[in-house]
């Protein structure tokens, strides 16, 4: 893996992560409906997609509280692929809640700052400073985020009945944060098991997704992985949808799309808050069966299918237009023609 000052960069003004936390929760709610509406997902694996995008959403949103004020540090963004926060911001999200109470004990108490803000303000007639405004979004920050609520790097979703006319009879989820891409990706898996109570496989399912599915990888590798450490059970179907890039004025890669969008707003053809959103979905089925192993130990395994690649990109009428104009190629590959979002109107002051 090569990392560069880009996968962990700060924008340069409080004003900018304003506009970026605000496009970036635009964008995520909008494609949660598009996502819908467009069909790729059925209606159970769309639940799953809303509860995953509503971690990250919360996520995010306890980001920009976390350094609303701080005037010595701020949230690291990986401009190269991604859009998103940099994966090590979700694991200080979850250490500094682990924290909490020792952090609020050396935090002014909230009756006391309010008299000062109400001191400094009326009797004063002056602006609060701002250590103290950052005191307030610390109390703020440590008081009202759930550190059950964080997208981790690997989150767990629960074993169900898979829908009627599915590939397997039941259906699991998993979402991770590769560490690489710094992309979150959601997962599900149709399975079948013969045996009277699936839920006595549940934690060792758990325990090999986390192990063998918690990073970015070829899908039919991992289904492999999953299949061989876990014998008991018959993996059918296989899906990952990866989230991004994100492309917007912040983007600094090599990505065409990007560059496209870039372009358009360094000649003033599109408006600053431009942006597009890439999206990958893989899927691979098994087929027959074969056997691995010794003489002694032979274990049946599933044959995967070729894994299905689909890419889709999402982005205002304007946009789409623009990329048109610009990398057709690059639409010409897509599954579908781009897929309309709204505009964002928030534009960067």
């Amino acid at each position: 893996m090569i990392t560069t000052p880009l996968d962990s960069a700060e924008l340069n003004s409080k004003e900018q992560y304003v506009f970026y936390h605000k496009m970036v929760d635009f964008v995520l709610k909008e494609l949660i409906v598009r996502v819908q509406q467009q069909g790729l997902c059925n209606h159970q694996e769309l639940l799953i997609f809303k509860q995953y995008s509503d971690l990250l959403l919360y996520s995010i949103e306890a980001m920009r509280i976390k350094y609303m004020y701080d005037d010595e540090d701020n949230m690291k963004v990986d401009l190269t692929d991604s859009g998103f926060p940099n994966y090590l911001e979700f694991r200080y999200l979850f250490n500094d809640l682990e924290l909490r109470n020792q952090y609020l004990d050396k935090l002014t108490d909230t009756h006391t700052l309010k008299e000062e803000f109400l001191d400094t303000l009326l009797k004063k007639k002056q602006p609060v400073k701002r250590d103290r405004l950052f005191q307030a979004s610390s109390i703020v920050y440590y008081k009202s985020v759930n550190q059950q609520y964080i997208f981790n790097k690997f989150v767990q979703g629960k074993i169900v009945e898979a829908p009627k006319n599915s590939n397997g009879e039941h259906l699991t989820s998993w979402s991770f944060y590769d560490v690489s891409t710094n992309r979150p990706y959601i997962c599900y898996m149709y399975f079948n098991y013969e045996g009277n109570r699936i839920m006595d496989q549940k934690e060792k399912i758990y325990q090999v997704l986390k192990e063998s599915a918690d990073r970015e990888m070829s899908l039919d590798t991992m289904a492999y992985h999953i299949d061989r450490k876990l014998p008991e059970i018959e993996p059918k179907h296989i899906k990952r949808i990866d989230l991004g890039p994100f492309h917007n004025v912040f983007a600094k890669d090599e990505n065409e799309i990007t560059h496209a969008i870039l372009s358009g707003i360094a000649q003033k053809d599109i408006p600053l808050e431009s942006y597009a959103f890439s999206v990958k979905i893989d899927e691979v089925f098994s087929g027959d069966t074969f056997r691995e192993g010794n003489f002694f130990s032979k274990q049946t395994l599933q044959k995967w299918s070729e894994v299905i690649k689909q890419k889709y990109v999402f982005a205002p009428h304007r946009i789409i237009q623009l990329l048109h104009n610009q990398v057709p190629e690059v639409l010409h590959k897509l599954a579908k023609q781009p897929i309309q979002l709204a505009d964002f109107n928030s534009p960067l002051k």
